[in-house]
């Protein structure tokens, strides 16, 4: 049996890896889907206060309190900031860290710092439709969700805490010396992953692509467990 730790992207919630979970409970293999602090169910704790150190601490507190090792940890779009700064702090519980479409930043570098504009429309919303310091959803639609699920996706989301993209990354480095990672890309969404899958390459990561939207965990559940328990 391996423990599988799951961590969701902006806006989205333990929901979003529900199928993928119930697959790997069946294969005999348990899954941790933690939902960070502001987000899904726990929506009602969302303040100015929560930030990236947060969603890290919900995530090494899990791993904590369930005295988990050897796990595998995979984050989804801004779920990779939050994975790479768990790897960095306590790469010794982990066994394969894989990123899925997701942000992989450089020390020093904010989520924002790998957007064309910086992040400067994530603001603008912010300003707009979210007191000036949380984003409200992006629809489904722009992420080339699945048709059945599109509707049930914008229904889900909820607002994100800005702090938590414009915050620099704080790493040591130790996250890129776990023996096993791999990048995952969906390449039906024209979004930035491309060039932290090229990155994945160069630093001799395991590399595989989907023909789908951002949501892999929705639009490839079936092949994305398949593949996570073939590469781990």
């Amino acid at each position: 049996m391996t423990d599988f730790i799951l961590i969701h992207g902006a806006w989205r919630g333990s929901w979003t890896w529900t199928r993928v979970r119930r697959l790997l409970a069946a294969a005999g293999h348990q899954a941790f889907t933690p939902t960070l602090t502001g987000l899904g169910e726990r929506s009602h704790l969302l303040s100015r206060d929560v930030d990236l150190d947060t969603h890290v601490a919900d995530v090494a507190n899990l791993m904590i309190w369930e005295d988990l090792r050897d796990i595998v940890l995979v984050g989804a779009s801004y779920g990779g900031a939050v994975v790479r700064h768990v790897a960095d702090r306590m790469p010794e519980r982990i066994r394969s860290l894989i990123y899925l479409d997701a942000f992989v930043p450089e020390n020093g570098k904010a989520l924002f710092d790998y957007l064309p504009d910086n992040g400067e429309s994530m603001r603008q919303l912010a300003v707009a439709h979210g007191d000036g310091w949380k984003i409200p959803p992006i629809p489904a639609s722009v992420f080339a969700v699945n048709a059945a699920d599109a509707a049930w996706v914008d229904r889900q989301c909820t607002m994100h805490p800005l702090s938590s993209c414009e915050a620099p990354a704080r790493l040591s480095g130790a996250c890129d010396g776990i023996a096993n990672i791999g990048y995952i890309v969906a390449r039906g969404h024209d979004g930035p992953f491309g060039q932290f899958y090229a990155k994945a390459g160069e630093r001799g990561w395991w590399r595989e692509e989907f023909a789908c939207g951002h949501d892999v965990t929705l639009d490839m559940p079936n092949e994305l467990t398949a593949l996570l328990l073939q590469r781990t």
